[in-house]
């Protein structure tokens, strides 16, 4: 499993520039500030609890915290991904979802009958299946984080089936939405305090960089702000 290192945080910050609070020293801070929010509670509108608990699990795997930063759950993807259920992408609606379903080479793209929002509660009720046979009734969530891991990675090498979904279709389903909510704008359910585009050292959506079109390899002083006028 693709598990992002402190190494290649490490690169992509220096990569981009950030020279934010975040990257020297604030983490705590930052993760602290986020743990209280999360305590808020969003409530899932799709997902169900068992559910919840899954994708918060398997999103903090596949996006772990480390000296520069939370996990993806802290930093709101599950909120993210359930948001993306009840929309035109979650039900399907943005593609073609017409026969015949055959397996296909990669460069075909999705391939399966199942919308989003569908694969998701398939796969997750067939991932815990799995574990409780295998692990005296236990869910996902409640596995030790190394045999989280593990079985992440058994999805991702496509070693099983989760009952009509394959492995590896959902992993890189999951993988993908989990790196969308950590990066999307907070609009969406993500991104908590942008601290997702403040680990890149990206300044969102500002109106105007005008003054510094010409100001090639300068630092750019501001943090980043959202779609809404939210500021890090």
């Amino acid at each position: 499993m693709k598990i992002p290192s402190s190494t290649r945080r490490n690169f992509t910050a220096g990569l981009l520039g950030s020279a934010s609070f975040w990257m020297y020293g604030g983490h705590k801070v930052w993760a602290d500030a986020l743990q209280s929010e999360s305590a808020q509670s969003y409530k899932p509108k799709y997902f169900n609890h068992e559910e919840w608990l899954f994708l918060n699990a398997a999103c903090a795997r596949i996006f772990p915290a480390d000296a520069h930063g939370p996990d993806a759950a802290l930093l709101g993807a599950p909120e993210f991904i359930d948001r993306q259920m009840d929309t035109p992408y979650g039900h399907g609606e943005l593609w073609y979802m017409s026969g015949p379903f055959k397996e296909g080479a990669p460069n075909l793209g999705y391939q399966l009958s199942l919308p989003p929002r569908d694969l998701y509660r398939q796969a997750i009720a067939a991932a815990d299946a799995y574990v409780r046979d295998h692990h005296q009734g236990q869910t996902f969530a409640q596995l030790p984080i190394p045999e989280q891991i593990a079985l992440l990675k058994v999805f991702e090498q496509g070693k099983m089936a989760l009952g009509a979904v394959p492995a590896h279709t959902f992993f890189e389903q999951l993988r993908q939405n989990t790196l969308e909510g950590v990066f999307s704008d907070p609009l969406y359910g993500g991104n908590k305090g942008l601290a997702g585009w403040t680990l890149l050292g990206f300044p969102g959506a500002r109106a105007d960089f005008m003054d510094w079109v010409n100001q090639k390899g300068a630092p750019y002083p501001f943090g980043p702000v959202s779609i809404s006028g939210e500021t890090a």
